[in-house]
């Protein structure tokens, strides 16, 4: 069996192994990365592979609050007052690539998917690499993302290099990400800036999502348990569907946060522990469709369909 990857706090051993073309699992505020340097595109197809990700899945490049976003991507006026307003912070922009991208970073779009994440740590390293790193969720693709460090041990310990602790993640869930190479710009994946901050900050109307898978999360199967999960509108249906399963089933569990915030945080823990403890099922409580309930849901539904197309 292969030796696990160690856990540790050593932000100059991560960085020396990105340096060195390795691949190390980050913190994020969002979820744990598993990051390459962009520079190093052997290291990039191993990430792919660690997750067993489609290489035609674009990735998100993350940089330093001080980088040049210029060299990595075609800024228009939208995306520069995204990114003025909201960075460092969860949110992704997807523009027109530079040359400075390489394919296997796009998929061979044309776009790119930038962020600069908030979260100290990983500005620390991304500072002292003066590089992008890709850092797509440090689990097996389509498997529920890692919030920390032992979820990703858990997950792909055997195959990264190192895995950097920087603590609990403060926001759970992914990025949202905003297309801003279309007019007006749309939302492609919720997360916790939501639609109404953005059109705040634009002054201006966000368009429904529409055409082909683009950018992560675009999937309709994803951020899935290896157990079913039966979404209900409210606590009460949820603790009646609850009853009906323990009269058929061995062991399930209800998940339910009434605050939005908390539930983002404690979503993909919850789903973990489910799926730790060997239950037959999980019943989620769906939140309100407004605000960052929106992204929730979002993670839910697509956390169903994945084992209701099985």
């Amino acid at each position: 069996m292969a030796n696990s990857a160690p856990i540790t706090t050593d932000v100059a051993r991560a960085i020396d192994i990105l340096q060195h073309g390795g691949v190390v699992a980050i913190p994020t505020e969002t979820v744990y990365g598993l990051a390459a340097c962009v520079a190093h595109p052997e290291a990039i197809r191993r990430v792919f592979d660690v997750k067993h990700r489609p290489y035609d899945h674009p990735l998100i490049v993350h940089l330093a609050p001080t980088s040049a976003i210029d060299e990595w991507g075609i800024f228009n006026d939208d995306a520069l007052k995204l990114a003025v307003t909201c960075w460092p912070g969860p949110l992704t922009l997807l523009v027109p690539r530079t040359a400075s991208v390489p394919d296997i970073v796009t998929g061979g779009r044309d776009s790119v998917a930038i962020r600069v994440p908030s979260h100290h740590v990983t500005q620390h390293v991304l500072e002292q690499l003066r590089d992008g790193v890709v850092a797509p969720s440090a689990n097996t693709f389509g498997h529920v993302s890692p919030t920390t460090a032992q979820h990703v041990h858990d997950d792909i310990g055997t195959s990264v290099d190192l895995i950097l602790d920087g603590g609990p993640c403060s926001v759970g869930i992914e990025s949202t990400i905003v297309d801003c190479t279309t007019s007006p710009p749309q939302i492609v994946r919720p997360g916790a800036i939501t639609q109404h901050e953005i059109e705040t900050i634009l002054a201006t109307k966000i368009a429904d999502t529409s055409g082909p898978s683009r950018a992560p999360g675009m999937l309709a199967s994803h951020y899935a348990p290896r157990i079913p999960v039966e979404l209900v509108d409210s606590l009460r249906a949820g603790r009646d569907l609850m009853s009906r399963y323990k009269r058929k089933y061995r062991h399930c569990v209800l998940i339910h946060h009434e605050d939005l915030t908390e539930y983002a945080i404690h979503l993909y823990d919850d789903l973990r522990h489910a799926e730790d403890m060997d239950y037959d099922g999980i019943i989620a409580v769906l939140p309100p469709a407004e605000g960052l309930g929106i992204a929730i849901r979002d993670r839910l539904q697509k956390a169903s369909a994945a084992k209701t197309a099985q």
